[in-house]
């Protein structure tokens, strides 16, 4: 049986601080070191630079998909494999693939690969980090559509950090190296403000020193004594509702229990909603297990479950109409109220 591949992330916090660059850097020295190495999908964004790092290297040919009257080209990810090389070079992991193609998402492509036994280098800003769309979005007011599972990033075996001042980007973007002059001036008046990259560096400065910090706790404790560290006293509850902000909600707890290492699942009552089934789904994507409850109080029959299930904080949307009632009925455990914040 193939053992599955190695996946590295050159993880940054804006376009142009030098993710794909130092990529493909990385790529050169590994060929020049002798090992068998491809380039399964590149995006050069007109980057000269960037371009010049993928001089001598192997592409495999683009998929050509037609799509209402108009030609795309995607990552071929059955070639790649059957390419078998030893490494693949795969740019824009968040990416979402044209309809038609045979998976909806290139970090699933990436995890095909990964499972040919193949190792995979790949980019990623840090607002397309699923638990972190929030935040982002409240920083920014911007909120990014594609992102990808926690889960995914964190199943990563090495995730480095490209890392340049707010100020230094600034600079690139002034001089034409990251876009164009006239989208350049557009993104300078709006996503690439200051205050938005500083905050946006910050958050991936925590999320990188956050999987060191896993990492270096895996290597350190051995198997019986970690499952002794694993937040098993904590456990996280979800009581999904039709509500817009079950989506905030599910984010918020899965990112909670991931810092306590804490088991996090998600209770519901009507299963029959559209809103509801968006959220499920939501959650299969997130690695958290729904259970659907039955019983004519819904506040009581998630007070009784939660005790059952010995749910430590239990996150609720504001607009629930039973949240009150679930607070009274649950004085013991941490509930916590979300609500969707709208920016002005």
């Amino acid at each position: 049986m193939t053992s599955a591949g190695k996946l590295k992330v050159f993880l940054g916090y804006a376009a142009g601080v030098g993710k794909t660059w130092q990529m493909l850097a990385e790529a050169q020295t590994l060929k020049a070191q002798g090992h068998d190495i491809v380039i399964g999908w590149f995006e050069p964004h007109g980057r000269k630079e960037t371009i010049a790092q993928t001089e001598g290297l192997e592409f495999v040919p683009r998929r050509v998909i037609e799509h209402r009257g108009a030609i795309f080209e995607e990552m071929d990810t059955e070639a790649v494999i059957r390419r078998n090389p030893e490494i693949a070079v795969v740019d824009e992991f968040a990416h979402t693939n044209v309809p038609g193609s045979e998976r909806p998402k290139r970090w699933q492509d990436v995890m095909a690969i990964l499972d040919a036994g193949i190792d995979v280098l790949t980019s990623l800003n840090i607002q397309h980090i699923e638990s972190l769309n929030d935040q982002v979005w409240h920083v920014t007011g911007i909120r990014v559509r594609e992102t990808i599972p926690d889960w995914v990033v964190g199943e990563a075996d090495e995730v480095v950090m490209v890392d340049v001042t707010p100020r230094a980007l600034l600079h690139r973007l002034e001089r034409g190296v990251v876009y164009a002059p006239e989208k350049a001036r557009a993104a300078a008046e709006n996503f690439f403000t200051e205050s938005n990259l500083t905050a946006l560096r910050e958050l991936a400065l925590r999320q990188t020193a956050h999987q060191l910090e896993e990492r270096r706790e895996e290597l350190r404790l051995p198997e019986p004594v970690r499952a002794q560290h694993s937040g098993l006293d904590e456990r996280i509850l979800l009581w999904i509702t039709p509500d817009p902000s079950s989506a905030m909600l599910i984010r918020r707890g899965r990112r909670v229990a991931d810092y306590l290492n804490a088991p996090c699942e998600a209770i519901y009552i009507d299963r029959d909603t559209p809103q509801v089934a968006q959220h499920l789904n939501f959650c299969r994507n997130l690695r958290i297990p729904a259970h659907c409850l039955t019983g004519s109080d819904s506040a009581v029959a998630v007070a009784e479950y939660s005790r059952a299930a010995g749910a430590t904080q239990i996150y609720v949307a504001r607009s629930t109409r039973e949240a009150g009632k679930l607070v009274r009925l649950v004085k013991d455990m941490q509930v916590t109220i979300v609500s969707e914040r709208i920016r002005k």
